[in-house]
């Protein structure tokens, strides 16, 4: 049995790093200084974390739920079946009520600490006049989960190990400060996979950037897997880095956001693949993609992103 705890941090403090995620290397470092283990933290793998905003919403139609959520983005929503697993993880949050300002909840606020730049832990919305209060406050959240290369009964993690970490910089000072706000424990093998075993066709969402080439000397390049059929405008392709400790690596990857026809022949066995990660650094978050039925459930203007990269 394949074991993931699923948990969602609230941000408390103003934040510095990247605008849209925490990388998993972040996470993970940050949890394995406490835990004792040593067996724990070497086999402890971390998804990168996701910005959500603490809003009203309604379960998006894949889900297994339906219908309103009330304040869906501070606790973490059922799982019962595979499409649950990426309520949180889906950048176009399109759980979000139509009523809420959307393009607002696609970054987060700044912030200016004498001669350094913060993300907001909360942003403010002012109403129109006449309104009982003249601003609403949003609080941000992270959504990350956790799995073990070995044993499950590592998991979950108590609530005292992960509660109080802090990621990012200016950490000694109090940036970054994460409170856990729900956790839950998620089998893949007990999830309903029936949406895609019923599906003709499929396509990848790249939710990760997937690692093609490294610079760390303990790591293997990799080439595009056989069973991603790549646009003829080709993948497009991003640098980024991996911090080990004093040392930073460059890596080569396929740019996350990218939507692929997947020519494999088992998609659900791929689909529960992509939620552990495949490839390289795929222990830090790299890699993680989810499969979807080709004909549903799409955003049109996310088609656009499959093309326009070098082959």
């Amino acid at each position: 049995m394949t074991a993931i705890q699923q948990v969602l941090f609230e941000l408390e403090t103003p934040y510095m790093g990247h605008p849209y995620f925490v990388t998993g290397n972040a996470l993970a470092t940050a949890i394995a200084r406490r835990v004792d283990d040593a067996a724990v933290r070497k086999n402890l793998q971390v998804s990168h974390g996701q910005f959500v905003p603490g809003e009203y919403g309604n379960y998006p139609p894949a889900a297994s739920q339906d219908g309103y959520a009330a304040k869906l983005g501070q606790t973490l929503p059922p799982v019962e079946a595979y499409e649950d697993l990426f309520v949180f993880r889906d950048a176009a949050q399109r759980w979000l009520l139509d009523s809420r300002p959307r393009d607002a909840h696609n970054a987060l606020d700044l912030q200016q600490h004498g001669d350094r730049i913060a993300f907001a832990d909360m942003c403010w919305f002012g109403r129109p006049e006449g309104s009982h209060n003249h601003r609403r406050s949003m609080q941000w959240y992270l959504h990350a989960y956790l799995h073990t290369d070995g044993s499950d009964a590592a998991l979950p993690l108590s609530t005292d190990v992960l509660e109080g970490l802090r990621v990012g910089g200016s950490r000694n000072y109090g940036f970054g400060r994460l409170s856990v706000a729900d956790t839950q424990l998620v089998t893949l093998e007990d999830l309903d996979y029936s949406r895609l075993a019923d599906a003709d066709a499929y396509q990848l969402d790249v939710l990760t950037p997937y690692v093609l080439r490294t610079e760390h000397p303990d790591a293997d390049d990799q080439s595009v897997p056989w069973w991603w059929g790549v646009p003829d405008g080709g993948l497009r392709r991003r640098e980024t880095r991996l911090v080990d400790g004093a040392e930073t690596y460059t890596l080569e990857t396929v740019d996350h956001g990218q939507v692929l026809t997947y020519t494999g022949r088992d998609p659900v066995a791929t689909a529960r693949n992509g939620v552990l990660r495949v490839g390289t650094h795929s222990r830090f978050g790299f890699g993680e993609l989810r499969v979807r039925p080709a004909s549903v459930d799409r955003v049109p203007e996310r088609t656009d992103a499959a093309t326009g990269g070098e082959s």
